[in-house]
């Protein structure tokens, strides 16, 4: 599929700032969306270095009416959408005995509700022209319930069991949909941890990129967590809640 005009929330940084990059090239044009404008302009220089047009647009995810009006004013702008990614993502720190409701509720109107005001503007646009991608940027951690960043874990299984899902409606209506499942990758969010199989984040866009233009399903990026996280979830419960993950 020929994709020249791409959405991508959450480029000021992280995968999406990389995958900006990654998805630079003469004759496309994307449409950069985050909240920190100085960040994204300075993804924007980085894209039209490298012959892209880019068109930078701040919004708040977690705010429906702008996200909105953000999304129609690309379409505007860039004269519709072949493909749109969701890299908007928080994972706030929680301690082992801290149930915090306020960080919970941030950390799923970020991650679920946010993705899903953007990806149903996207799927509904995309439905009428009969063609396009749609991309969400998951996370292994949504593939099972670990006793660390409870919140974070469940909103990424969400994402992925809505992606399905819009994957299941859309198939038929010639749009295809992304779930991609990074393992662990060198961004702020990572912060200091050291943890095995970890990529940088441009490692982790020629990934993405390429799953993207091909319409991939389901994407670990690293291909050693595929097998991992089958092992994982094959583990039953009774041993699972012991294991220090």
């Amino acid at each position: 599929m020929e994709l020249q005009r791409i959405v991508i929330v959450g480029a000021s940084s992280g995968i999406g700032a990389a995958l900006a990059v990654e998805m630079a090239r003469p004759g496309r044009s994307l449409g950069l969306v985050a909240r920190r404008a100085t960040e994204l302009h300075d993804i924007a220089t980085a894209v039209t270095a490298r012959g892209a047009k880019a068109v930078v647009r701040t919004c708040d995810a977690v705010d429906e009416a702008a996200v909105a009006e953000c999304w129609h004013t690309l379409l505007g702008e860039l004269g519709g959408c072949d493909a749109l990614v969701y890299s908007s993502g928080v994972m706030t720190e929680v301690g082992p005995r801290e149930f915090a409701i306020a960080k919970d509720r941030h950390i799923i109107e970020v991650n679920v509700i946010g993705a899903m005001a953007w990806l149903n503007l996207g799927a509904a646009h995309m439905a009428d022209q009969g063609r396009g991608v749609l991309c969400g940027i998951g996370s292994v951690a949504g593939d099972r319930g670990r006793r660390q960043a409870p919140a974070y874990g469940a909103s990424k299984a969400a994402l992925h069991t809505y992606l399905e899902s819009l994957r299941n409606r859309l198939s038929v209506l010639g749009v295809q949909v992304v779930t991609v499942k990074p393992g662990p990758v060198r961004t702020p969010m990572l912060g200091a941890r050291k943890l095995p199989l970890t990529v940088s984040a441009e490692v982790a866009a020629r990934r993405i990129s390429r799953a993207i233009a091909r319409g991939e399903h389901t994407v670990y990026v690293h291909w050693g967590y595929r097998w991992i996280m089958a092992i994982v979830r094959c583990i039953p419960s009774i041993v699972f809640r012991r294991l220090a993950i």
